[in-house]
């Protein structure tokens, strides 16, 4: 009879420093890769790839170690995954065309960590890129997880992969206004905004003529995406007054 040398209680010890000595090693190996991004401007997305990577192989690394401390043969498990490949290969399909969409997401930069997306009608501040899950926060502050391969099947909107956004508000100009002049209005209380950017230049477009009045959109461009719909707000209260004849003609003469 073969008699283990190492007592249970000693195999337990050793497992304890394996997985402690993961942990110093995961949280050290962490700890440089920010450095590393913050002194070479790393984009932050790349940074949470590395830094999942890491924490798979540090996984995979411990576990083969405590594996082996209990006699398990680590060889013979990756033959027998060989066998049984194709099986698992089907149970892990979702989780493999994510990781797989993750990484074509990093090269094609389709979008990173700190833009804001839109899909299926949901949009939010991209928080954290993940090989198998992007999660993102909306305005209210509401945590959504998307697997990476939706974005492969389904059309997404990037409102942050230009420097500028253009903020639109519907309104109508009465017939018994001025068109020119409250056109002029328009654009004058739109460029008095504090957010709105000088170039382009704030704008009204005439859509069509309806039984009750001019249909029109004012245009704004903005740096700040994040809070479009707050200027869009602050844009209807702004101009409001001067859809009314006397106010109108009263903001002209200023």
């Amino acid at each position: 009879m073969v008699v283990d040398p190492d007592p249970l209680y000693f195999k337990l010890i050793k497992i304890a420093i394996i997985l402690v000595v993961s942990l110093i090693i995961f949280k050290w190996s962490i700890y440089i890769v920010k450095r590393i991004g913050a002194r070479f401007s790393f984009d932050l997305t790349l940074i949470q790839v590395i830094k999942e990577i890491i924490k798979y192989a540090v996984i995979a690394a411990a576990l083969t170690l405590c594996l082996s401390e209990f006699g398990v043969d680590v060889n013979a498990i990756i033959v027998s995954l060989g066998i049984v490949g194709i099986a698992v290969g089907f149970a892990a399909r979702d989780t493999l065309s994510n990781f797989i969409a993750g990484m074509f997401i990093l090269a094609d930069k389709s979008f990173k960590v700190g833009d804001i997306i839109e899909m299926s009608g949901k949009k939010g501040k991209v928080i954290k890129l993940g090989l198998r899950v992007t999660t993102i926060k909306t305005d209210d502050n509401k945590i959504i997880t998307i697997p990476n391969s939706t974005f492969s099947s389904s059309v997404h909107v990037n409102y942050t992969c230009l420097d500028t956004r253009r903020v639109e508000l519907d309104i109508n100009i009465p017939y018994e206004l001025e068109l020119e002049e409250t056109v002029k209005s328009l654009v004058k209380a739109a460029s008095k905004c504090k957010w709105a950017l000088p170039q382009p230049k704030p704008n009204v477009l005439i859509k069509e003529m309806t039984d009750t009045g001019i249909e029109a959109i004012i245009t704004v461009w903005v740096e700040d995406p994040w809070n479009v719909d707050t200027y869009r707000s602050q844009l209807a209260l702004k101009v409001k007054g001067l859809l009314v004849v006397k106010d109108c003609q009263e903001y002209v003469k200023e």
